[in-house]
């Protein structure tokens, strides 16, 4: 008798397993690291639900289990995660792009104006940001920043990879890389602001996140407050600056901007109702 499980077989066994360790996302989870090992959709599971696994296959498919249980996310598993309709690829040297985050692209494709323009998305990580605003936007030229040159190449190759032509992305600390002089018609950035001693750190996917990315001194505010004082050397005036931030730093961002010359200070919320996205337009000094 053939021991290899079916389709259906191999994801129920997964799921349960999911369960047992107290992952939320169990149904979910089994579908795509099983889409991901047999190489198939997930409209391939229901149709062929019987199909049985192939040895190489079946122990793919343990492996990812395996990792998942142990808390991995899933996203650093399969390699890949979808933001603002494009697949992007990921590594453990970069945040996991968000749902959330899509609202600080919204928000920044409301500001951009109808003329062309330059926008910049600092600490960009897998080139989320940059390369939505690109996508969307084909007469601004982005550019991506980012501290980790593992980030960068993978930014660089992320867009390759989409054909999106008019974003870049450059290696180094926040706006080291920028040469002197250059202005831009947006600053878009999604920082760590998270403070050291949060507990969340200790929980969920965070756990395999590099803390680069995370982690920010001053309770968290340290890079917020960097990023809009020396992001006024780099706006155009009338330009618009947009940070994502923690849900309890709403205020402390306003005040930031506000204390720093900014001009219709909001702060908005994301589609969980959460304070997300502070934002300020720059009239110059």
């Amino acid at each position: 008798m053939n021991s290899l499980p079916n389709i259906e077989q191999a994801q129920l066994r997964a799921f349960e397993r999911f369960k047992a360790a107290g992952i939320s996302s169990a149904g979910i989870d089994a579908q795509v690291l099983l889409c991901h090992a047999i190489e198939q959709s997930r409209t391939y599971l229901f149709t062929w639900s019987d199909k049985l696994l192939t040895e190489a296959q079946s122990e793919a498919y343990e492996l990812a289990i395996s990792r998942r249980e142990k808390g991995e996310p899933v996203a650093y598993i399969v390699g890949t995660r979808e933001f603002w309709s494009l697949p992007l690829k990921v590594s453990p040297h970069t945040l996991i792009p968000r749902p959330d985050t899509e609202r600080l692209v919204e928000l920044a494709l409301e500001k951009m104006g109808d003329q062309p323009g330059t926008g910049l998305d600092l600490g960009t990580g897998t080139g989320a940001i940059a390369l939505a605003l690109a996508s969307e936007r084909k007469d601004f030229q982005m550019l991506g920043v980012d501290l980790q040159p593992q980030a960068q190449a993978l930014a660089t190759e992320n867009a390759q990879a989409l054909n999106i032509t008019n974003a870049s992305f450059l290696q180094g600390s926040w706006f080291d890389p920028i040469a002197d002089g250059d202005k831009f018609d947006i600053i878009v950035s999604n920082p760590p602001y998270i403070d050291e001693q949060d507990p969340h750190l200790a929980q969920g996917d965070v756990r395999f996140e590099p803390d680069s990315a995370l982690i920010a001194k001053e309770n968290g505010l340290a890079d917020l407050r960097y990023i809009a004082e020396h992001g006024r050397t780099y706006l155009n005036e009338g330009a618009w600056l947009l940070m994502e931030h923690g849900y309890d730093q709403g205020q402390a961002t306003r005040d930031i901007l506000l204390g720093l010359g900014f001009q219709q200070v909001t702060t908005e919320q994301d589609y969980a109702g959460i304070d997300r996205v502070t934002l300020g337009q720059y009239k110059g000094l």
